[in-house]
């Protein structure tokens, strides 16, 4: 115990000495000072004496950045992507078009044929017919598990129901010997 009202005084006393001028509570925080210019550019390369990347960028300090990179693609064809970064955004210019693949374009086709046929649905106000003729039917062994189980829905809310029909009539029951006693709605009247 001694040690520690030892420690606890240690540290009181630090923390009264520290120098906490450099701290600005209470007040508002300063605007930033403006941004500087800069540049800044570099190239590499996986193997010594190749360059397969490169980027670029210059900043005026008044918030516009100007930059290009560079990289090889996958099929060996140099890309290069010059952009302008400014307080609406990043804005690139491509040095080459994207081209779908085969899979994106047949995923693209397979995507537009769906809305096509949602939008069509909706415009005639006939929601989910076509999905009902398109929906997959069930095999026999589905047929018998949804027979089994609305099967049992049906037992199971007939003793439901007959449980609640003989709670209820002992309720009645009840109430109707105690109209003739003291004790209303379970409370004691003398």
């Amino acid at each position: 115990m001694k040690q520690f009202i030892i420690l606890a005084v240690v540290c009181v006393l630090g923390v009264s000495r520290a120098d906490v001028s450099h701290l600005h509570l209470g007040s508002t925080p300063e605007p930033h000072a403006p941004a500087s210019p800069y540049v800044f550019s570099y190239q590499a390369g996986r193997a010594p004496g190749h360059v397969d990347r490169q980027h670029t960028e210059v900043s005026d300090g008044s918030g516009v950045i100007r930059g290009a990179f560079s990289y090889v693609d996958p099929k060996n064809q140099v890309r290069t992507v010059q952009y302008i970064a400014d307080e609406h955004g990043f804005h690139p210019q491509l040095s080459h078009q994207l081209e779908d693949s085969a899979a994106v374009k047949a995923a693209k086709r397979q995507h537009f044929a769906a809305y096509d046929r949602i939008a069509q649905e909706h415009a005639n106000h006939t929601p989910g017919q076509a999905a009902l003729s398109a929906a997959p039917r069930g095999s026999a062994a589905v047929i018998h598990a949804t027979q089994k189980h609305l099967n049992a829905f049906d037992r199971i809310a007939a003793e439901h129901a007959a449980i609640g029909a003989q709670q209820e009539a002992q309720r009645l029951a009840l109430a109707a010997q105690s109209e003739h006693s003291d004790i209303d709605n379970g409370q004691y009247h003398p």
